[in-house]
């Protein structure tokens, strides 16, 4: 919210849909709701879990203009990712920066289908009937770097619980990288604790567990269970922290955030920080706000603190369908109504204005009737000049045509001599593009061949390579000749016979022909 809006609204209301819970604030005070009301006064703010929406990373070329980047956006994601064609999904994006790469620009898109939206909002939106701003979790996490509640720089990861998620969250020098959910919600880990402990247990009694049982002093039978759940869970956080650092080629995490959506006494970051080997710590950090409540949702925090930001220290990435209502002026029934007014002030008006009218409409008639007059000569002395030069014009055509007779056959005569002197560059531009290909695909270049042939029956030549590669691995030759297919198709014709192997020397060898449409 920019500071224009701030102080547009009286309060800030921000949602958690998925367990419809409520906080509004006003001023720095925080305070849980149950029964949230609609008001033109508040902001509404809520956020999409992990879980809810599709999160990848897209290049587009700069050449690309602004207005068009969206629909850029828009068609790469439903290319690259499979989305299905029968669905309009909602799909924003936020832009990365990086000066590795000159030619593109890099975006984390994230994509959800509005049939999912409808249904995680239905609820909230009987209640309040609008909200300004719908995020995606992970981006809200960008506050906390905002408002220096975090003042370190390096790799952070974050890991929040939730009953129907449970998120990772990687920042790199206060930027989002990546983000992941996993399978250990709390759902999910009350049916995996229960697959543990070998019988069924209340999802009401473990959660119960976790909020009240401290692990170091608790004799609770679900103890031993409980630590082998976590053990699990961290193997797989410590799997997938693995995975990120060799994807985005991270050397070191400095620095874990750990919670959950329960008011927990077990420390949960000193069990982190052991099974990860990494520095970690709770998400209890100092959000400036004073509530009488004694534990909110981190998430409702960290909403609370995205509306107090400016746009330019925020992420901008909105999936809301549920926009307040427009100004009286700019509604259509507020239209009708100023209309109806100005009618009515126009009715009085009209004797008036009739009156006036019919005189300004008499003194406008003389006036242009005498200026008639003075245009007709005019026009009549015009008409003589424009035939004397329409004859003119006659034999300047003439000899126009004449001109661009003789321009085409000079621009035909030229367009053979250019032609020539374009074949020989067109083939090292060839041998160029072929070469940045093959080293992309790790294929390399053993002989190249090139072959004029005349067609008789055609009155043409055709025009042929024949390029000798060599691989560690068929499939990279077959991946390599469907890329240049797709990629050149309409410029050239990739074509070959046969892949063979050489045991002796552990090689695939194969001739691609290339003909020059």
């Amino acid at each position: 919210m920019s500071k224009k809006e701030q102080h547009s609204f009286s309060s800030v209301l921000s949602i958690n849909p998925y367990k419809n819970t409520y906080v509004s604030a006003v001023a720095s005070s925080l305070r849980v709701t149950t029964s949230p009301e609609y008001s033109k006064e508040q902001y509404v703010i809520s956020y999409l879990n992990t879980k809810s929406f599709i999160n990848s990373h897209i290049v587009i070329s700069k050449n690309i203009p602004d207005e068009d980047l969206y629909d850029a956006i828009y068609n790469k994601a439903y290319d690259e990712l499979g989305l299905d064609q029968a669905i309009m999904y909602q799909i924003e994006y936020i832009e990365t920066f990086s000066n590795l790469d000159e030619s593109n620009r890099s975006f984390h898109v994230f994509i959800i289908d509005p049939i999912t939206v409808n249904d995680i909002f239905k609820n909230a939106v009987e209640k309040i009937k609008y909200i300004d701003y719908i995020i995606p979790s992970p981006l809200l996490l960008k506050s906390l770097y905002s408002r220096e509640i975090i003042q370190d720089s390096g790799v952070h990861c974050f890991i929040y619980f939730q009953e129907n998620d449970t998120s990772i969250t990687i920042y790199n020098e206060k930027e989002f990288v990546y983000t992941k959910s996993i399978n250990y919600s709390f759902l999910q880990m009350h049916e995996r604790f229960c697959e543990i402990h070998g019988e069924m247990v209340e999802y009401e009694d473990f959660i119960h567990f976790l909020s009240n049982e401290d692990l170091k002093t608790t004799n609770n039978s679900y103890k031993t269970d409980i630590i082998k759940l976590y053990k699990e869970i961290f193997a797989n956080i410590n799997d997938i922290l693995t995975y990120v650092k060799r994807a985005l080629d991270i050397d070191k995490i400095e620095s874990v955030y750990i919670d959950t959506q329960l008011s927990t006494i077990t420390k949960i970051d000193e069990m982190a920080e052991v099974e990860l080997s990494i520095k970690s710590s709770s998400f209890n950090f100092n959000y400036g706000f004073k509530s009488e409540d004694t534990h909110i949702d981190h998430f409702h925090y960290l909403m609370q603190i995205y509306t107090t930001l400016p746009e330019n220290e925020r992420y901008e990435c909105n999936f809301t369908t549920y926009h307040r209502p427009p100004k009286f002026t700019r509604r259509e029934s507020g239209r009708a109504i100023l209309l109806a007014a100005a009618s009515l002030v126009l009715v009085f008006l009209y004797p008036v204005s009739y009156w006036t009218l019919t005189y300004a409409q008499t003194l406008q008639y003389t006036l242009l009737e005498e200026e008639y007059k003075s245009v007709h000569n005019i026009k009549i002395t015009r008409e003589a000049i424009i035939k004397s030069k329409e004859a003119e014009k006659d034999g300047v055509s003439k000899l126009l045509a004449q001109a661009q007779q003789e321009y085409v056959e000079k621009k035909n005569t030229l367009i053979k001599i250019h032609d020539v002197k374009v074949n020989y560059p067109m083939k090292a531009n060839l041998l160029q593009i072929l070469t940045k290909e093959l080293n992309d695909y790790d294929v390399k270049l053993e002989t190249a061949f090139y072959s004029e042939t005349e067609i008789a029956d055609k009155s043409s030549t055709s025009k042929e390579f024949k390029f000798g590669l060599v691989s560690s691995n068929d499939k990279k030759i077959t991946d390599l000749i469907k890329y240049l297919t797709k990629t050149y198709e309409g410029k050239f014709h990739f074509s070959i016979n046969e892949i063979s192997y050489k045991i002796e020397e552990k090689l695939y060898f194969g001739e691609l022909k290339v003909n020059l449409l």
